[in-house]
């Protein structure tokens, strides 16, 4: 690899220590001119976009790909109200997590500090490169971005107006690089950790991206490798909201990880699954089921085992019916990503145990599981979806960007 992508890393060093004692105003200046980079660049983004679409196009790529990567006027005032809404939120470097007295008089705090610097590596999402650089920002890290080819010439603008911001504030125009080439060999070198210069590893994109990074990283990494999020509807369901939530989770937005890719109905209230079946396919999604939901209308196929446990990021969902809550959660033990899934029920009892049984990152009840976003949570935006168990669980957002150290004071004490 060649020594300029090495200095990538080298120049986020820098800049991550500067950055680790920046104040919150510094900060949020940065935060704020980045946004208004972002508003006056926005001709230039679209302008940019277009040729990334185009591109896809020609590739012939799905049309919830070319979802992902569209930007138009809107998307980008979105992108700018992000960066906004990231400057609103609470700094967390500095808070004050626990503190305690030993009998010695030694006072023990637990502090959280900035990790350093997070490489993020992702595919046709052209937002995460704003979502990314500002969330790494404001939690006192230096990113490196590695977009993907795909949304390459976008994100190379957006980029130089998130610079430009920095520099306004007076902040080192490191803290936020971008790999200046497609390469797939610099991934590998970003997974090696460049040098000894990546703190963290965060994929954002498909299986095949994230199962290399998880198998390659030698660096700690966040992360969800696929997004098999499960409706299930309880017998003590309302119908009206259960094909409310159900309808949202599945088609608001197919191409997204926290969609509904299948649902599971309680065998004691067969009188929902119809109204749901037909629901849905009125919707314009294909309905694969077992043999009681392919009953229940001729344009459902059979469902084979290969569908329980895939994600299909388009208008297709899977429906089960299953014998009570028991079996909803074992299923998605066995079926499911750890990701996001829901129940819809009117009793609380059930609900809690739901809540409390099903081992995934991000459970709800009576809620669809769309919102599996870092933006619903509160965080303002968010770096990715994490579904493994240590540090970082669910949306990875500012507090999640941040590691801590112990700070003790002490008067002389001597260990004896």
């Amino acid at each position: 690899m060649t020594v300029d992508i090495n200095q990538l890393g080298k120049k986020a060093r820098i800049a991550a220590k500067v950055l680790a004692v920046a104040s919150t105003s510094q900060k949020n200046a940065a935060l704020q001119a980045m946004a208004k980079h972002i508003r006056q660049s926005a001709s230039a983004i679209i302008a940019a976009n277009e040729k990334d679409l185009a591109a896809a196009k020609a590739k012939n790529m799905k049309a919830a790909f070319v979802d992902r990567l569209l930007l138009n006027d809107v998307r980008v005032e979105a992108m700018a109200r992000g960066l906004e809404d990231v400057a609103a939120l609470n700094d967390p470097v500095g808070h004050l997590l626990a503190k305690w007295t030993r009998p010695n008089g030694m006072e023990i705090s637990r502090v959280a500090v900035p990790i350093g610097v997070i490489g993020i590596i992702y595919e046709s999402r052209p937002n995460v490169t704003a979502d990314a650089g500002a969330l790494c920002l404001k939690s006192g890290n230096a990113a490196i971005l590695r977009g993907g080819s795909d949304s390459f010439e976008t994100s190379q603008v957006i980029v130089k107006a998130l610079q430009v911001g920095l520099a306004d504030a007076g902040l080192d125009q490191h803290a936020i690089q971008m790999v200046p080439s497609t390469n797939r060999e610099i991934v590998g070198e970003m997974l090696a950790g460049l040098g000894g210069t990546i703190d963290l590893i965060v994929p954002r994109g498909g299986k095949t991206l994230v199962a290399r990074v998880q198998n390659e990283a030698r660096v700690p990494v966040f992360s969800h490798l696929e997004g098999i999020c499960h409706v299930y509807v309880d017998g003590a369901a309302d119908l009206d909201m259960a094909k409310t939530v159900v309808l949202n989770a599945k088609m608001r937005r197919t191409g997204v990880c926290g969609a509904a890719e299948t649902i599971l109905i309680d065998e004691s209230a067969m009188q929902n699954l119809a109204p749901i079946v037909r629901m849905l396919l009125d919707a314009g999604c294909e309905v694969r089921g077992d043999m009681q939901t392919q009953a229940v209308d001729a344009a459902v196929k059979v469902a084979i085992e290969q569908d329980w446990a895939t994600e299909y990021e388009d208008a297709i969902v899977s429906i089960r019916v299953v014998k009570g809550v028991d079996a909803a959660i074992a299923h998605i033990a066995q079926y499911g990503s750890q990701h996001t899934d829901s129940i819809i029920t009117r009793d609380n009892k059930t609900a809690e145990k739901f809540l409390n049984e099903v081992d995934s990152a991000i459970v709800l009840h009576n809620a669809s599981t769309q919102f599996a976003d870092g933006g619903e949570f509160g965080f303002g935006a968010e770096i990715g979806i994490a579904t493994g168990k240590l540090h970082a669980r669910g949306p990875v957002g500012l507090e999640q960007l941040t590691t801590f150290k112990y700070q003790i004071r002490g008067n002389g004490q001597t260990r004896p």
